[in-house]
């Protein structure tokens, strides 16, 4: 049996993926071992000497230890009580427990801590911030502020790691009705964007984003590695530019909504479409 593992951000938790099938569906997460005594095999965790918490998922055992615990040591530990079990033919869960289903203050709750204690700090010491606007259809709709929007990858790991209610994470801005996208000007840019644009700067991990086309002009985003690059205004109207008005002569400005260094927004900013 192999295990393979996956380091977090908390470094008290480690995820362990068995392989197998955990659950068939849902998360379950015992914070005590008497609420282990649902699971012979978070029983078989919390048996080894410092692991203080398990959370069960489809795919994934994440194990969680006290704070002066080494995983050097108590990962083998913790690898051989997960074979043990699946060499047991034991269930994981005694009866048809699972996940049960959570209402929605339940998991905006669980999301706005996260973002407190997890997701702020970071974007914060970044030069920006991040707050919470809505969670609708499984997406968590965010405020981005600063050069924060480069951490969004890494956002929505966290919350899909504890919230597994969480499909995306997305800038509340993207979710408000643009009709601009679906007229023809629009399309042709967003063929340049793909054709053309983004398998250029792909290779230095960026991406470049339509938002919105307005008239005469198209207001882009540029993400991944591109947001907060000293080189951005060089690229916007030495590459991007070019490439969109040749193509698009419809076209004849471009603005980017990026605020690569919490200057204003082009494009948000007010009586400029929201």
């Amino acid at each position: 049996m192999f295990i393979q593992t996956e380091a977090l951000p908390d470094p008290d938790s480690l995820v362990f993926f068995p392989g197998k099938t955990v659950l068939d569906s849902g998360r379950v997460e015992f914070a005590t071992i008497q609420e282990g005594g649902e699971s012979p095999l978070a029983l078989r965790l919390f048996a080894v000497d410092g692991v203080t918490g398990v959370i069960l998922e489809t795919e994934s055992i994440t194990a969680a230890k006290e704070s002066d615990g080494d995983w050097q040591l108590l990962k083998p530990l913790v690898m051989s009580a997960i074979m043990e079990h699946y060499e047991s033919g034991d269930p994981v869960l005694n009866g048809e427990l699972v996940g049960e289903a959570r209402d929605e203050e339940e998991i905006i709750a669980q999301i706005k801590e996260l973002l407190e204690e997890r997701i702020r700090p970071v974007a914060q010491d970044s030069g920006g911030d991040v707050q919470f606007k809505d969670f609708k259809d499984g997406a968590v709709h965010l405020e981005f502020t600063g050069p924060t929007y480069g951490l969004i990858d890494g956002i929505i790991h966290v919350l899909q790691h504890y919230v597994p209610e969480v499909k995306t994470a997305l800038d509340y801005r993207d979710g408000l009705p643009k009709p601009g996208l679906e007229t023809p000007t629009a399309l042709a840019v967003q063929k340049v964007l793909d054709e053309r644009v983004n398998p250029a700067v792909s290779g230095h991990g960026g991406h470049i984003a339509l938002i919105d086309v307005k008239d005469d002009t198209a207001f882009i985003r540029l993400e991944g590695g591109c947001q907060g690059c000293g080189m951005a205004s060089v690229t916007l109207k030495q590459g991007i530019e070019v490439e969109i008005k040749d193509a698009v002569p419809a076209i004849t400005t471009i603005l980017d909504t990026t605020d690569h260094a919490g200057g204003d927004n082009p494009y948000y900013a007010p009586g400029k479409g929201g």
